[in-house]
């Protein structure tokens, strides 16, 4: 299974840092961010990995590389204007073959095991996984409703109507879909991945959501990432543990 990372935003909220380093560059434990995730990935077995890119998206493409030096192959989907989850992920689909493709953002630091993901949604014949968090702010970041047998019921509202959700969740911004639910978003347009989600939801498509349990965090201000750097520093989440273990080590 390949994987894509969205690394194309602005970084609004971060300015003035932003205005001079995408934040996918930005240090958590001297690691810039986006490293964090192509070496989760190395560490789960994805070793095709497509980053989109926009804002100072040159500095990405010169600190990463081909990949090679993280053992992985790295392309690029170069967005001359922003495309948002959808557009953007629309704009790379000639990379993914056809195949199920996972998706994190660049932005945002997790530990969780992405095997057990990707075997969860191949077992379960999903179209699309949805990683979902409990979290008490969860209308704050879009209500995401579950049912019992994990299939999705609505985001934010949208959806399946008449029916109860027994779990109510927020979206953890990774996800796993067959390029199939692209068929109707539109390229070059800036849109969001989630409309094509809920599109299938109506249609009745299997749109599971499978819950995290470990680390996460959304560096999307300045009291997060500050909160993020604390984290390291007091190994909440670990460089060294998304290196495979062995027995030289």
């Amino acid at each position: 299974m390949k994987a894509m990372i969205l690394a194309a935003g602005l970084g609004t909220r971060l300015r003035p840092l932003t205005n001079t380093i995408p934040k996918p560059l930005l240090p958590v434990g001297g690691t810039p961010l986006i490293v964090w995730n192509v070496l989760l990935l190395k560490r789960h077995g994805f070793h095709h990995v497509v980053i989109n890119l926009h804002h100072l998206g040159p500095m990405i493409e010169q600190a990463l590389g081909d990949g090679s030096k993280f053992g992985i192959r790295i392309v690029y989907s170069h967005e001359p204007i922003i495309l948002g989850t959808g557009g953007g992920i629309k704009q790379a689909e000639p990379h993914f073959s056809g195949e199920p493709v996972l998706v994190l953002n660049a932005d945002t630091l997790v530990e969780m095991d992405l095997e057990a993901l990707a075997d969860f949604h191949r077992t379960h014949g999903a179209a699309a996984t949805l990683v979902l968090r409990e979290d008490n702010d969860a209308v704050d970041w879009g209500l995401v409703e579950v049912g019992d047998d994990h299939r999705i019921l609505r985001i934010t509202g949208k959806g399946r109507i008449g029916v109860s959700a027994s779990m109510h969740r927020m979206f953890a911004g990774i996800h796993i879909f067959h390029p199939r639910l692209l068929q109707q978003v539109p390229k070059g347009v800036a849109s969001s991945i989630i409309d094509p989600y809920v599109a299938a939801i109506e249609r009745g498509d299997p749109i599971l959501g499978y819950d995290l349990h470990g680390y996460w965090s959304d560096i999307g201000t300045a009291e997060r990432y500050a909160q993020a750097e604390k984290d390291a520093r007091a190994g909440l989440i670990r460089l060294e543990d998304r290196f495979p273990h062995n027995s030289s080590s």
